[in-house]
């Protein structure tokens, strides 16, 4: 997926810039870039490879060399970014998160056009490149962006550092968040909330789907209004950390999912337990919800360890995952514990975890999900490196009984369908799990706060908006 930070600000904005990029880390992991504008020194640029180390180690060496007031920067999954454009619209930089799956379409289009492309990005055409190429047929910014819109198939949201001021767009669609900070003499434009509080900022604003703004260090220039329709991806609110996303909160709406599931569980257990990290906010709301005690039966070391979320390499991130976690036995002996965790992609940390709760003691194991089974891979968002719906244990479980994995999948979706049942109770055996529930898509929807139709679902039930 990725990441972006952008600030203007009436002094010097290399430090807000540098932080700010930094906490949008969990959202990539390979590359990592900064561009900065000043009025004498121009545009100043850099992108280095994260995949061996973080942002921090990278850019913090060189940061006196990003002067001026105003700047862009990126943590991405896909492209080296930012690019610099110089065009009739004038110089710029940009940085996209994006996942654009007609980009060889619109490429071929863009070579018949006389246009070339200079990045690459292991051998193909970078797509922020190619963004920042439609905009220019634009005669002007907006007209350019909303060229983007019409053209791109899949999600695309921007920052534009400009010779004035920085212009935020997002998705057409709203798929991916883009939140406005405030605090005396500055704005910031990033993708997520928790990148602003220690900085100083407040939430000034949600932009909205296809909405965008110019920032400057005086203001804020409404460029196009947002549309009305959106949909907004609901796994934002299952996994990613404690940023607000449409105003609704993170941990919020993790808790409220786990005390509503909590409230109908009539499993007896003796405690409540979460996987750190983005299992613990519904482990909470599932005790209070339920009535147990909450116990801290596994806890987190990440010294020495990077996050687990995208590295390429599968075995990799299964050890990495399985390292950083360090069960208590002392918690777990002789006890019928539930847990609870965000999801179930490829069922292998599942595998890990359970057998690690077992050979510690536990007595039985419970596990809930804090949303439903992961039945479609998506294509919006480039969530995960899966390049088949077979990675997903839900459509291996499906083949195996059906011999298609892309048969009856509506009834597979379809929460306490005898096909939805079977399923659930296989993932469960497979890992000698006590019991196994998954959080149903109402009561997801419910715990975020927005109506369904503004709600991207699509991982879970198929829905679509195209």
């Amino acid at each position: 997926m990725g990441g972006f930070f952008g600030t203007i600000s009436k002094s010097a904005c290399s430090t807000d810039l540098f932080y700010g990029t930094d906490y949008n880390s969990h959202l990539g992991t390979r590359r990592g870039g900064m561009a900065t504008y000043d009025k004498e020194a121009g545009f100043t640029r850099s992108i280095h490879n994260l995949e061996s180390s973080y942002f921090r180690t990278k850019f913090e060496p060189a940061l006196d060399k990003f002067v001026g007031n105003a700047g862009i920067g990126i943590i991405s999954d896909t492209d080296a970014q930012p690019i610099v454009i110089n065009s009739h619209l004038g110089k710029f930089a940009i940085v996209t998160v994006a996942k654009i799956n007609n980009i060889e379409e619109l490429e071929q289009d863009l070579l018949k056009a006389n246009m070339h492309f200079s990045e690459l990005s292991s051998g193909k055409t970078n797509q922020t490149e190619l963004v920042a190429l439609l905009i220019t047929q634009g005669k002007d910014f907006v007209e350019g962006i909303e060229n983007v819109y019409d053209r791109v198939k899949g999600s695309c949201s921007m920052l534009l550092l400009t010779e004035d001021g920085i212009i935020v767009a997002r998705d057409k669609w709203g798929r991916t968040p883009i939140i406005i900070g405030k605090k005396d003499g500055a704005y910031a434009a990033t993708s997520e909330s928790s990148s602003l509080p220690n900085l100083d900022y407040e939430i000034d604003r949600f932009v909205g789907p296809g909405e965008i703004l110019r920032l400057r260090a005086d203001g804020i220039e409404q460029m196009r209004r947002p549309n009305e329709q959106m949909q907004v991806c609901s796994f934002l609110w299952v996994y990613y950390p404690v940023s607000c996303y449409e105003g609704r909160n993170v941990e919020e709406v993790r808790f409220q999912s786990g005390y509503k599931m909590g409230k109908k569980d009539e499993s007896e257990v003796d405690c409540v337990c979460g996987i750190p990290d983005s299992g613990v906010g519904m482990a909470l709301g599932y005790a209070e919800g339920k009535g147990a005690p909450y116990h801290r039966a596994i806890a987190k070391y990440t010294p020495t360890w990077p996050r687990s979320f995208t590295p390429a390499n599968q075995e990799l991130r299964s050890l990495v995952a399985k390292m950083k976690l360090i069960p208590n036995r002392a918690m777990l002996e002789g006890k019928r514990i539930l847990f609870c965790d965000d999801s179930i992609v490829r069922g292998t940390q599942l595998r890990d975890n359970v057998k690690i709760l077992y050979d510690y003691g536990a007595k039985e194991v419970h596990m809930r999900i804090a949303c439903p089974p992961l039945i479609y891979g998506c294509p919006f968002l480039g969530f995960t490196s899966s390049k088949s719906p077979l990675e997903l244990i839900t459509r291996r479980i499906i083949k195996e009984l059906e011999g298609d994995e892309n048969k009856n999948l509506e009834k597979y979706a379809t929460t306490d369908s005898p096909e939805y049942q079977k399923m659930v109770q296989i993932i469960a055996d497979r890992f000698g799990l006590s019991s196994l529930k998954f959080n149903t898509l109402e009561t997801l929807i419910e715990a975020i706060g927005l109506p369904k139709c503004k709600v991207c679902t699509h991982c879970f039930d198929g829905s679509s908006c195209f």
